[in-house]
């Protein structure tokens, strides 16, 4: 599954993302597209999900990136 949050007004996109994640089996994932590095949603995700993250870039900009969001 992908999940193209470009077009999703910035403060939706993480309550999204999380929905989105939390309805995750362990061991499925998805592919989160975005315009610029998401980098703080990956230390969110650590401090609020610990030891149940997997994240794995895909694309790394400039324009694109995407990355491989499993859960443990």
């Amino acid at each position: 599954m992908e999940l193209d949050v470009r077009a999703i007004p910035p403060r939706e996109r993480h309550p999204r993302i999380f929905r989105v994640f939390d309805d995750l089996a362990p061991g499925e994932a998805f592919v989160l597209i975005n315009d610029h590095d998401p980098k703080p949603l990956y230390y969110q995700l650590m401090a609020e999900r610990p030891g149940q993250v997997d994240w794995t870039y895909l694309e790394e900009g400039p324009e694109v990136w995407r990355v491989r969001i499993g859960k443990r």
